[in-house]
């Protein structure tokens, strides 16, 4: 008996998505311009993803996109369109292929890649073989822009 109820709890944590490894960034399938499953398994977080999205260490998106969102945060960028209302023109699927790597979708632009771990010229030692954000703040970015509707 007991060993069956070990099976059951393995069998329980092999389910669950919080114990699932996430998708590495080199193994990301990006199809038409997006990725249609989650990097994680586990929904993204969207308050998380707005502290993501403002951090400038992390995603730093204020850098080059306007937010009307966040009145409070100072310096909204200019380069990249305006992101109030962009869950009203992208679906989920486009928004994470957008915010995993953007190079996927959109020939020439200097977004970075969010998601990707190789390929970089010149990076600082520190670092190599990393990404900028994890595979979780990737989703967390998205389910925060999904609140941005018009």
């Amino acid at each position: 008996m007991r060993i069956i109820g070990i099976s059951i709890a393995v069998a329980g944590l092999l389910a669950n998505p919080l114990a699932a490894e996430p998708v590495a960034p080199n193994d990301v399938n990006y199809e038409d311009g997006v990725v249609l499953a989650s990097l994680t398994g586990v929904a993204g977080d969207p308050v998380n993803g707005r502290d993501v999205f403002k951090n400038r260490k992390l995603g730093n998106c204020l850098a080059c996109h306007v937010n009307a969102e966040m009145p409070e945060e100072s310096f909204h960028g200019e380069v990249g369109p305006e992101l109030t209302g962009v869950a009203d023109r992208w679906e989920q699927q486009e928004l994470r292929a957008i915010v995993a790597n953007s190079k996927m979708v959109f020939d020439g632009t200097i977004m970075p890649a969010f998601y990707q771990d190789t390929g970089y010229e010149r990076p600082l030692k520190g670092f190599e073989g990393k990404s900028i954000l994890t595979a979780q703040q990737v989703e967390d970015v998205i389910a925060y822009l999904q609140t941005l509707k018009e």
